[in-house]
């Protein structure tokens, strides 16, 4: 399940339908425009904030919860923050401008995603709920750019 917050899968995903709405309207490509970039921006900056911070993820300090199948995750000092939650927080916020139905999956199935970051040891949980705070301020900032959320109606 971690796999879906995973930053070569979203990459991949969000590039499809990137492509997929260049003969859309005006609406839909503009919001894939700023879903890509999001996604691209949002997965560079984990990345840029694990060459500043040396924090040790949580699986390299206990030995119980590998004979529980426990595995370990990237490098043992990339703990902070969680790429994941970085992914999820963007993604989510973007998706503030769906109905509440959607919007609700969206932040319910993002929940489920980083929730295993914090089951597997791969991450504190300071770690995953900065990552989601740095994923939300991210999307919101680049809306100044993007234009995404402006004259879009809501559904």
């Amino acid at each position: 399940m971690t796999w879906g917050a995973d930053e070569h899968v979203l990459c991949a995903l969000t590039a499809a339908w990137w492509l997929y709405t260049r003969h859309q309207d005006r609406t839909k490509r503009q919001a894939a425009d700023h879903i890509l970039l999001t996604t691209l921006v949002a997965s560079a900056l984990p990345h840029l904030f694990k060459m500043i911070f040396d924090q040790q993820r949580p699986d390299r300090l206990t030995i119980r919860g590998h004979g529980r199948g426990v595995p370990l995750s990237g490098k043992q000092f990339d703990a902070f923050p969680s790429g994941h939650a970085v992914h999820v927080g963007a993604l989510a916020s973007a998706a503030s401008r769906l109905s509440r139905r959607q919007r609700n999956a969206v932040w319910l199935v993002g929940a489920g995603l980083v929730a295993t970051r914090i089951v597997l040891l791969a991450h504190w949980t300071s770690d995953v709920v900065v990552g989601l705070a740095i994923g939300v301020a991210t999307e919101r900032l680049l809306r100044r750019f993007t234009g995404y959320g402006r004259d879009m109606d809501t559904h």
